[in-house]
């Protein structure tokens, strides 16, 4: 009896297992009903960061073709909750269309006193003209976009001279510079007939550092591959500086100096004092980089070496000897000096012989090199350029642009953002962007639009620049265009109109401002905010203390211009954050005519932080060395002068081995 009531037991549980095994089938099959269609709907990439989504499941997917490399549209934000599909209309996040690439800010010139001899007019002059000017600019982009397009596509046909010959009377006015259409490429040369004028007496303090009623007997020259100039009130890039001294340097001997300036920043400068270069130094295609000559104290040994040399000659010795030659330029001698650039960099020859190489540095490229300038102690008899390219220079934006969907930019959402970073950028520099988006602004901060970025550039003095950026600002969508003509000294609007953006467009947080040749590492940037308590306000950066103003020099500042014997503190220009009230406060005194403009855009933010903090809430200053102000540090949060080619090399390092290394290649 018990057996049986037993087996009975058993078969009802088979049944209710067997049902409840049925029931969760049919709601399986339900769920995977509701899943499949949402999937295939909105892509993969809601799939489980953590799950199967980086397993073995992803990697059966393989993308070759250019179109399934390109970005697809999914949801800008990984995702902190499961989605519910039946309320996905609740949790859509309303994006905005920003109709124009043009910038909202308004500078009002009306109230500018044009007669005012007041240190901080002069800026307030110039800025209202270079917005008059900006104006008219703007307008003909607008209504004669066809025809200056026109223009355009006729430039790019023309051709470029393959060789450039002139004379010393016309080198001469044209202000001692010959222009190198297409700049130059591999095997191209440059030969100059010159000959050095005699020492002259030289008083200037940059030069003799001397005392007062002292001077010293100078005779130098200068020869300059030159690039085209950036903005108005800014240096051209020296892509190669030559400087023969043959008297007046301060090791008292003769010697050359090759250097290259960059973004108005010297490089390390390679000086030939007359001792060959050591065998184990790096050579350039194979030869060294000085040679020797005759110093002072080897005049006797010289002699000893040309009469053995004969003497060798002779007798019909095998025996190699020494030659030794004197310092390849004489005052008041003509000499023939060829420049040609080498599949390493470049090489000059004097008079047949070899004297010195330089390597290329990081940074320029040949057709970059425009120009070529002779200035100093020297009478120019000719120059003549051969094996130059025939084709565009490399302004042209369609050698830097790669015009694909996948750099667009992210679109902006309507709700407040962590970040705003705004990057400072001149109207050709196509490569410099283009170098940016390709590398730190796929960071997944920006690309979840966490993080939002935009360039702000100023209209160019050439009209197809203009026509060009504001192409590229069409399409990437990721540039904002300050209706005034660009110049050095005005770079502090740009600066305003960043605050102006971060605040009223992208509703930041906090607003990061940093240039086109800056790295930024944005998760290191927001975890370096994210030490500050969200209540106080804050200024991050490579901050600088008692820093006193230049009153001698190419950077100098009047005392009408800043009449204080001390800088307040600011942070380097190359990258720096400040908290979104700081910002507003900025736009604010701005709109009101209060603002105050200094020349240099960084010493201005300190200014206005500095007002910020004496009128409203304490401001907390957090100075950190890792925003570099010059090149790249250990451990980086920014990185500064930074070519387009270092840009992609240290975003690929942060990709392959998961920590910041910098990319000093030469």
């Amino acid at each position: 009896m018990k057996r049986a009531k037993f087996d009975l037991f058993m078969s009802l549980s088979r049944q209710r297992s067997l049902q409840v095994l049925i029931l969760f089938g049919f709601l399986y099959l339900f769920l995977v009903g509701l899943e499949v269609p949402f999937v295939f709907r909105n892509g993969f990439s809601l799939v489980s960061q953590d799950g199967f989504g980086t397993g073995q499941f992803s990697k059966s997917f393989v993308l070759d073709s250019e179109e399934e490399l390109e970005e697809k549209e999914a949801p800008n934000r990984p995702l902190d909750v499961p989605l519910m599909v039946p309320n996905q209309s609740k949790t859509e996040r309303k994006i905005r269309e920003i109709k124009s690439p043009l910038s909202s800010l308004v500078f009002d010139g009306s109230y500018v006193n044009m007669t005012s001899n007041d240190g901080f007019s002069g800026i307030l002059k110039s800025a209202k003209e270079a917005f008059e000017v900006g104006k008219k600019f703007w307008k003909e982009l607008e209504l004669y976009k066809k025809e200056v397009g026109s223009i355009v596509e006729s430039n790019k046909t023309e051709e470029c001279p393959h060789s450039i010959s002139i004379s010393g009377s016309e080198f001469l006015g044209k202000g001692r510079m010959m222009v190198l259409p297409c700049g130059l490429t591999l095997g191209s040369h440059i030969t100059v007939v010159g000959r050095p004028k005699r020492a002259h007496q030289e008083r200037d303090p940059k030069i003799s550092l001397l005392r007062e009623g002292q001077f010293l007997m100078v005779s130098q020259f200068m020869m300059e591959l030159q690039g085209l100039k950036t903005v108005d009130g800014e240096d051209p890039p020296r892509i190669l500086h030559f400087n023969p001294r043959l008297s007046g340097d301060w090791s008292g001997k003769p010697m050359i100096e090759q250097n290259t300036c960059y973004r108005m920043q010297w490089g390390t400068a390679q000086r030939c004092d007359g001792w060959r270069s050591r065998d184990d130094e790096e050579t350039v295609d194979g030869q060294v980089k000085c040679e020797k000559w005759i110093r002072d104290n080897d005049t006797n040994h010289s002699e000893q070496s040309k009469a053995s040399w004969w003497l060798n000659r002779l007798v019909g010795r095998k025996k190699k000897v020494d030659f030794d030659w004197p310092f390849p330029f004489s005052e008041d001698r003509l000499f023939v000096l060829t420049l040609s650039a080498g599949f390493e960099g470049y090489h000059v020859n004097v008079d047949g012989r070899h004297v010195t190489s330089f390597p290329y540095r990081i940074g320029f490229a040949l057709e970059d090199a425009t120009g070529l300038s002779l200035n100093g102690d020297i009478d120019v008899d000719s120059v003549f350029a051969a094996s130059l390219p025939t084709s565009h220079p490399s302004f042209a934006p369609q050698r830097h642009l790669d015009m694909s969907n996948r750099w667009k930019t992210p679109p902006l959402l309507d709700q407040p953002v962590d970040l705003f970073i705004g990057i400072l950028s001149a109207g050709n520099h196509f490569a410099e962007r283009m170098a940016i988006r390709r590398s730190w602004l796929q960071h997944q901060l920006i690309k979840s639009s966490n993080v939002v970025a935009r360039f702000f550039v100023a209209l160019h003095a050439r009209k197809d620049i203009n026509v060009e950026l504001k192409k590229e600002a069409e399409f990437f969508g990721d540039i904002v265009i300050v209706p005034f003509m660009d110049n050095y000294d005005l770079v502090v609007l740009k600066t305003v109109a960043i605050c102006e953006y971060g605040v009223h467009v992208a509703f930041a947080k906090n607003i990061m401002k940093c240039d086109d040749d800056t790295f930024v590492r944005v998760d290191a940037v927001i975890k370096e905010i994210n030490k500050i308590p969200e209540n106080r306000s804050l200024y991050v950066g490579n901050i600088n203390y008692y820093h006193k103003p230049l009153r001698n020099g190419k950077w100098a500042v009047t005392y009408e211009e800043w009449p204080e014997e001390d800088y307040p503190p600011y942070a380097n220009g190359p990258g720096y954050i400040i908290s979104s009230a700081i910002a507003n406060f900025v736009v604010s005194e701005f709109d009101n005519h209060k603002l105050k403009l200094f020349k240099m855009e960084d010493v201005s933010m300190g200014m206005w932080v500095e007002k910020f903090n004496s009128s409203s809430r304490p401001v907390q200053y957090v100075h950190s060395l890792k925003f570099s102000q010059s090149g790249c540090v250990d451990d980086y949060y920014t990185a500064h002068y930074q070519s387009p080619r270092q840009m992609i090399c240290m975003w690929n390092k942060l990709q392959q081995l998961g920590r910041p290394q910098c990319c000093n290649m030469r």
